[in-house]
């Protein structure tokens, strides 16, 4: 497989309030944000010219940096604006948009008080994540990870700080390395929390159940499907879950921006069928993200 390097392509990026050449788009290497993880993060879908959710997704990177303790100069309409824009400008018809806020470089050490915040936002064509490969149609295989996601108290869990996705490399790296496609990650307690990018869901007696996002993201993608299904007569239930409830379940999909809906083969040696419930949702959630 031909990899393009994100660094070395033709196109814009908005960075800091204007559109500068892609390969011109540079930080200084010691920048805060790079050195100790104080970043915060939007990835976000283009369907047919235009974000899903963008509104949703502007607020979250806004409210992730408050909680990492940061303002982001510029306000999320300005970025919603600058978003489409470059969307147009780059002619990107169905993508990825990525938005980026982070600290710089003037101080470097663990207190960054006096640092300046930066903004970005990148656009380019990227499918599903697992269409490419064929297995969004045929499921993924997934192993527990033996990293787990951190207590509330000890991380800001609300956030979608960069720093917390190191963990989320490390466990799919893990498993990738042993044939996997991608990990799932128990939380500080030992339930089920989530994938390494995705919210997780497993339909169990004719319901479906997913863990409570206590510790880990509540996604965009994840109010969304648990809206569908809803809609389709169909009862959510949201608890903590023990992994050795996984065995109930029949089937089992992951929710994300990059995952859209994936229906998930195995976790461990549990084996799912891609069911009917599965079928409806990815049906549902396209009809949905293609209006």
């Amino acid at each position: 497989m031909e990899i393009i390097p994100f660094d070395d392509r033709d196109g814009y990026i908005w960075k800091n309030g204007e559109f500068v050449p892609w390969r011109e788009a540079k930080l200084h290497v010691l920048s805060h944000g790079l050195h100790y993880g104080s970043s915060v993060f939007e990835g976000e879908r283009v369907y047919n010219g235009k974000v899903f959710k963008l509104e949703e997704h502007g607020e979250r990177l806004h409210r992730s940096a408050e909680l990492v303790g940061f303002e982001i100069p510029y306000s999320a309409e300005v970025m919603n604006a600058a978003v489409n824009e470059l969307i147009a400008k780059q002619g990107v018809v169905n993508g990825y948009v990525r938005r980026i806020a982070w600290r710089g470089s003037e101080m470097m050490a663990i207190s960054a008080q006096h640092n300046t915040i930066h903004a970005a936002i990148a656009c380019w064509d990227w499918p599903n994540m697992y269409k490419a490969s064929g297995v969004k149609s045929e499921g993924i295989k997934m192993k527990t990870s033996p990293w787990r996601r951190p207590s509330p108290e000890t991380a800001p869990c609300a956030s979608k700080a960069a720093g917390l996705y190191m963990i989320c490399t490390m466990s799919k790296h893990a498993v990738e390395r042993e044939g996997y496609h991608d990990a799932l990650m128990l939380d500080w307690r030992g339930f089920v929390a989530e994938a390494t990018g995705a919210n997780i869901f497993f339909l169990i007696d004719g319901k479906i159940h997913t863990p409570t996002p206590d510790c880990f993201l509540d996604g965009i993608t994840r109010r969304t499907v648990i809206g569908l299904l809803k809609d389709r007569g169909i009862e959510v239930i949201e608890r903590h879950i023990k992994p050795e409830e996984i065995a109930q379940a029949t089937e089992a999909f992951l929710t994300g921006t990059a995952a859209e809906i994936t229906p998930i083969a195995s976790i461990d040696a549990k084996e799912f069928e891609i069911g009917q419930v599965t079928k409806q949702v990815q049906a549902d959630y396209s009809a949905l993200v293609n209006r």
